[in-house]
């Protein structure tokens, strides 16, 4: 793959964040051709380095959310480190940063300042509660932008306490947003004559966004969405199942004419019959008696067995898919979505693939997270640093 052919190639990017939703944007603009420039601390890094499974010392984490990244270390406490971020800004399109609110504006690298060295500038800016009211500078992560927007609250069984998805959704879903608005924002200053500006994406509201008819329902009718274990409240059917050797299946059957196909695959006759289930709202009426006879046939057939029914009746239904299962699956291999890759002591291992596919111009990897630093010296001499300058640099501690 040709890097010239991705679709924002020629985008230069300055990365100051850290951990998961300011650089999985990065990422993402990264995997579709922008330089993506990281600025990390000289002492350490990012600290996703050191996150989960290590292999030799580094994160395996680190490989794919760093993937097609510069990093280079900067001092943004010194006023030499504190120059060179000016000088970069003054070059890029986009800046993307995950501090607090506040916390730049102290190192003099704020908005204010930013725009004021770049007016064509766009500057992502993620944070737990956004860059005003209240909250602005409290710390928050994606655990607390989870718990504010609404998604834990209606996240596990009516008998139990709320409980978290197995990854951090609310960093990720806040990077999609981010980069959505900042190519919003580019598109505005490239094709609507108008000046950069700064994106405001605040976690708890990135997940807030995502509730559906959580808002208008309360207000119209008072109604509070709770937890309701795995089905979808007001649509039926729609749940997971246990087979008879212990595995778990996804069926989708909320459809008026799946739901028939579903029940005549079972043996419910009866119940594909029955004119009161004809639309989701009589099905729905009668939820527990529908789930009971869809409990009651795949309890009774293993899961190879429940899925080739319902393949053949074209009943949407999957296996709850673990990683392992992912490694074997001829669609996810046929679609490309397990990338083999390198380690740098040379050993193959596996990465996910880029999403979204593009036809004409897909994104692609065109080299893993980088060693700390890798490319400091390479980035400055391209701002007009010289060997001499960059060695003093380092000596006092700015790089």
């Amino acid at each position: 793959m040709n890097p010239a052919t991705k679709p924002l190639t020629g985008l230069k990017i300055i990365e100051l964040g850290s951990l998961i939703a300011g650089p999985f944007a990065a990422r993402i603009l990264a995997e579709f051709g922008a330089e993506v420039i990281k600025i990390e601390s000289p002492d350490g890094g990012d600290p996703l380095r050191k996150w989960r499974k290590l292999y030799q010392g580094t994160s395996l984490w680190w490989y794919v959310q760093s993937r097609n990244k510069k990093s280079v270390t900067v001092n943004l406490k010194h006023p030499a480190g504190r120059e060179i971020v000016h000088k970069l800004v003054a070059e890029a399109d986009i800046v993307i940063e995950n501090f607090r609110p506040g916390v730049l504006e102290k190192l003099g690298l704020g908005w204010e300042t930013l725009a004021t060295i770049n007016p064509g500038l766009v500057m992502l800016r993620l944070s737990g509660f956004g860059q005003s009211g209240p909250l602005a500078q409290q710390p928050g992560f994606g655990a607390i932008g989870e718990s504010m927007g609404g998604l834990r609250y209606v996240t596990g069984f009516p008998d139990r306490p709320p409980v978290k998805t197995g990854i951090s959704i609310g960093d990720s879903i806040a990077a999609l947003w981010g980069v959505i608005g900042t190519l919003l924002a580019l598109r505005h200053k490239e094709h609507n004559g108008g000046q950069g500006q700064m994106v405001d994406v605040a976690l708890y509201e990135a997940v807030f966004a995502m509730m559906e008819s959580l808002v208008p329902e309360f207000d119209v009718f008072g109604f509070v969405r709770e937890r309701t274990g795995n089905i979808m409240p007001g649509i039926t059917p729609s749940n997971t199942h246990t087979t008879s050797d212990g595995k778990h299946v996804a069926i989708g059957a909320n459809g008026d004419a799946i739901f028939r196909r579903l029940m005549l695959a079972i043996g419910r006759d009866d119940l594909a019959e029955d004119p009161q289930l004809a639309d989701n709202t009589g099905r729905d009426a009668r939820r527990d008696e529908l789930y009971a006879a869809i409990d009651a046939w795949v309890s009774a057939h293993d899961e190879a067995e429940v899925l080739r029914v319902l393949t053949t009746a074209e009943v949407p239904a999957s296996r709850v898919y673990s990683v392992a299962d992912m490694f074997t699956d001829p669609h996810y291999l046929a679609r490309q979505m397990i990338e083999s890759a390198t380690l740098p002591d040379g050993k193959p291992f596996r990465i996910p693939g880029i999403v979204p596919r593009l036809s004409a111009t897909p994104g692609s990897t065109e080299w893993l997270g980088p060693r700390l630093g890798e490319h400091t010296d390479q980035t400055l001499q391209q701002l007009g640093y010289s060997a001499d300058e960059i060695s003093a640099l380092r000596a006092a501690g700015a790089i």
